[in-house]
This record gives structure tokens, sequence and C-alpha cells, in this order.
């Protein structure tokens, strides 16, 4: 059931504070600790963050996808870390879930990861399967009431953290595509389940990616979702659909923060004996960044206004994704070029939000599948027309 609106005004609100007087001020430690400090942690617990999707029967917020984005949009003010920290709970780590799974399931896993208890991972991608989704290598053998798990799983974020996986896997070998995929839900700990050596990447310090190795790890019949194999890769993309309205949400959020920085900057900042913000290419920068960044939010809002009016949004979902992820890289590219040679140095934060929004171009669908994807699904719309 929709928030009142009062309601998410309040929650919107108090997300923004958090963002302003908690997380921004802990940017520059957290990228260089490569840590979000716990008590950090706890605060986004006690905000409720963790449980924004999951509903209110397990113990999270119920939002519609229209609300999810508004506090999205305020929490992807703050370096992308923190997002993804809480966005495996929200999205692709525990949808699987509230969408297929049974009723057994939602009681035993959800209240604890809507309360941050426990961070749900997402695991699909595999050393020689990323984008092709489909082709999926890692197996899992049926024996009685048991399945184990062979294979490796590649980038998986949260993973060093993460308390359950939500796993796909191959039920039959007979099946080379899609439909021989199943989810299953993998506690951590389970035997032969263990932890890569976590990545050092580019940016987004604090947010920890690795493998997960499964060597015969055993898993319950019980945890397959939905109780039925072959759905898995369905299941994915369903889930999918949704996390990327989410990621495109927190690229609006974070392009808005970085153009109040570009502007602010370019006020202060003095040449030829005037503020750079006098001058007109600096201001078609800036208009450029804000004409783009009030798309992509025209996008995002309207793409979730048509998910809770019970629409099929896949297609829509990827052009937000696209658009939303592409724009913020051009705008903290535009931000650097603004700052000059304080752009390119570490002192000031411009470099950092450059780094940091380069994977959004990447992950849950690079911008070629999703460009791939909008194609198809627009000619096989044509002719069915």
């Amino acid at each position: 059931m929709p928030l009142d609106k009062i309601l998410l005004q309040s929650l919107t609100s108090s997300v923004r504070r958090f963002v302003d007087e908690r997380l921004i001020p802990e940017e520059m430690r957290v990228s260089r600790a490569d840590a979000i400090p716990e008590a950090t942690v706890e605060e986004m617990r006690r905000l409720g963050l963790f449980g924004l999707s999951v509903p209110e029967v397990y113990g999270g917020l119920g939002l519609s996808m229209e609300e999810e984005v508004s506090v999205m949009l305020e929490l992807g003010r703050a370096s992308p870390a923190f997002r993804s920290l809480i966005a495996t709970n929200v999205g692709i780590g525990s949808q699987g879930i509230v969408i297929d799974g049974t009723e057994e399931q939602k009681q035993r896993f959800l209240p604890p990861i809507a309360s941050g208890e426990i961070i749900a991972s997402f695991a699909l991608t595999e050393p020689e399967v990323g984008s092709d989704a489909a082709s999926v290598r890692t197996t899992a053998r049926r024996e009685g009431d048991v399945y184990y798990l062979k294979g490796t799983k590649r980038f998986i974020t949260n993973a060093p953290r993460a308390g359950l996986f939500t796993v796909m896997a191959r039920t039959d070998p007979s099946k080379p595509g899609a439909s021989g995929v199943s989810a299953f839900i993998v506690e951590a700990g389970s035997p032969g389940l263990s932890i890569g050596k976590p990545e050092h990447k580019m940016g987004q310090q604090g947010s920890h990616v690795a493998d997960v190795i499964f060597d015969d790890c055993p898993v319950p019949a019980a945890n397959l979702i939905g109780g039925v194999e072959g759905r898995g890769f369905r299941t994915a993309m369903k889930v999918l659909d949704r996390g990327r309205v989410g990621i495109a949400a927190a690229c609006v959020g974070f392009a808005e923060r970085i153009l109040d920085e570009m502007v602010a900057y370019a006020a202060s900042r003095r040449q030829f004996g005037s503020p750079i913000a006098e001058f007109q290419l600096v201001q078609a920068m800036v208009a450029d960044s804000r004409t783009e960044a009030y798309a992509a939010r025209c996008m995002v809002l309207e793409t979730a206004r048509a998910k809770d009016g019970g629409l099929n949004i896949g297609t829509e979902a990827s052009c937000c994704k696209l658009f939303a992820s592409e724009m913020v890289g051009r705008v903290a590219d535009r931000n650097v070029q603004i700052h000059g040679g304080s752009g390119y140095i570490s002192d000031y934060a411009a470099e950092r939000h450059y780094r940091d929004v380069r994977l959004y171009r990447i992950y849950e669908g690079t911008s070629e599948i999703q460009r791939l994807k909008i194609g198809r699904d627009t000619v096989r719309a044509a002719n069915v027309s």
C-alpha cells in the first residue's frame, strides 16, 4: 500500500539530511580506507534503508517503485559506495525472493534482509558469462533433497560481507539456454562456498566485490526459489528490470549533486577578473548537464509510475539505465573540465566522482546490452503491430 504523501516527504527529507550531514562528510575517509564505518551502517539500518522494497508484512517499508525512486534520488546524492551497500538488499539480492519466492522462503529470509541483519547478494556473472546471462555454467546437481552447486561467480557486489546469495545455476545441462537455469538461495558459511580476495577497483571504494566459488556446495531443495526448476533466468530478468530503474534514479541524484558542486566552483573560481560562471562556454556545460539530468529524472519517475500501474517496463527500464548512466558520466566529465587542473587532483571531489560513476555504465547490464535490448524490443513491437 503506497505511503501517505506526508510520510513519504518525511522519509525523503530524513534521507536527504542523513546524506548531507552524515554521508557526504564521510566520503573522503571511506574512499581512503575502502570501508564504510560500522556506525554509519547501523544508522542506515535504523533509517530502514535496507528494507525499502521488502513488503511490510516481512518487516520492510514496502515502498512502491515511485516511492523507492524518490528515496534513491536523495540517497544517490552521496558516494555510490553507500547506495551499493543497501542496493543488493533493496534490489537484486532480495527481489528474486520477493517476486518469485515461496511463502516459506519469504518468511524465513526477508525479515533479516529488511532489517539489514543480513546483506543479500546477487550472483549471476561468471568468468566467461557476463552480458550473455543465459549461458550460465555454474551447475546445480540434485541428489535427493539437496542440490550441489559447482562453479565460480565473478565481480559479485557485497560478496565479502553477504549473509546470503541469490545464485543462478544450471539445473538441466541438456538445455543450453535460459530454460535450463534455476535460482537458489545460498547462505554464507555453507560447506563448499568460499569468497575470493576483494578486487581493487577504479572507483567506488568502500563497496567491495569478489569472486564467489562453489565447490559441490550443498543447498537444500527448499532453497530453490519458487520451488520450480528452469525459472531462474526469468526471475533474474524481472529483478534486473526493477534494479535498472533504481540505478537510474541513483545516477540522477548523483548528477544533480555534481551539478550543484560544479556551479558553486564556477561561481567562486575567477579568471580574467571574473567568475568563470559568467563565461558562456562554462554556462553551456552547466546548461547541458542540467537539461540531461532533468530529462533522466522525468524518465525515471515516469517509468516507476508505469511499473506501479502494472505495466511491463522491461524496455523502458533499459532506456532509463542507458540514458541515466551515460548522462551522469558526461556530467562528471564536464565537472572535471570546469575545475580545470584542480579537477584532476584527488584533493577535490571532482576526480573521485569521475571515477565512481564509470561503473554505472557497466553493471546490471552494460550500455551496449541496453541498446541491443531496446532495439530488439522496439523492432519486435513494430512487427507485432
